[in-house]
């Protein structure tokens, strides 16, 4: 009777006879690997490859088995790889993720983009130099030096949406008929300090015609010893009082606004 056996060492299947199994009390030696095992272990109902046969070799008395590797047999090579299984190792082989090759570093693309970087930053700083030092005053100085190389210049921010003008009043001077004398009250409702306003005063007659106008500059409202480059402080009131000469205008009324020059 012939049965199926499998090498428990290579998995190679192949076919062996009772005779055989009798003969070595069913220790066989595999052609595959020359492994030697008991083949009534590894008995099987598959059908073995056509191109397998058992080679048995006499196997010694006790006293040790004999390991002595026999001659290669054409007729014992593996069971060739069916379609599916090539499928499924090629598939096995796709799932294994390669090391990525490390990247080289190109110093000249990192010195072309930092170049660029410092351009670009260094264009942002000329364009909102005056929004970085009204905001950051410690930058101011750094900033000064940077406009020195460019003839610019770092100026105070002038947003006249932020100066608001608070109140404002036109009175005769008791003491001097042709005196008029106007009160303003301005406050800077931004968080930084800004350019001092210019102001506009236009004179009206009694159909609201001007009459006389004149525009003030910092310079001629603010109070002895302040110092105009300081501007106007952050949050904080500007008080303004002007004395003026209206000798044969006989204003009746005045129009007020703020700007800044261009």
């Amino acid at each position: 009777m012939t049965d199926i056996t499998r090498c428990p060492e290579c998995g190679t299947r192949f076919k062996v006879t009772d005779a055989q199994l009798d003969a070595h009390d069913g220790l066989v030696r595999c052609g595959h690997c020359h492994d030697i095992f008991d083949a009534r272990k590894y008995l099987h109902d598959d059908e073995p490859s056509p191109q397998l046969s058992l080679p048995i070799d006499p196997i010694p008395q006790p006293g040790g088995y004999d390991l002595t590797p026999i001659p290669d047999v054409p007729e014992l090579e593996e069971e060739p790889r069916t379609l599916a299984q090539q499928v499924q190792f090629i598939e096995e082989l796709t799932d294994e993720v390669p090391e990525a090759s490390a990247r080289k570093i190109s110093w000249t693309g990192v010195l072309i983009a930092a170049s660029l970087a410092l351009m670009l930053l260094g264009q942002a700083a000329y364009h909102f130099r005056v929004e970085l030092g009204a905001r950051l005053p410690g930058l101011k100085p750094l900033l000064t030096q940077y406009c020195e190389l460019l003839a610019c210049t770092v100026t105070l921010p002038q947003k006249i949406d932020l100066m608001v003008l608070e109140s404002s009043e036109l009175e005769s001077d008791p003491a001097q008929n042709n005196i008029v004398i106007l009160h303003a009250l301005i406050h800077n409702r931004a968080l930084f300090a800004q350019t001092y306003p210019s102001l506009e005063l236009t004179l009206t007659d009694m159909q609201d015609q001007a009459i006389a106008r004149r525009v003030f500059h910092p310079g001629d409202y603010l109070k002895t010893g302040t110092d105009e480059k300081q501007g106007a402080s952050a949050n904080r009131d500007l008080d303004i009082r002007l004395r003026l000469d209206t000798t044969d205008l006989k204003p009746s009324g005045y129009r007020l606004f703020l700007f800044y020059p261009k």
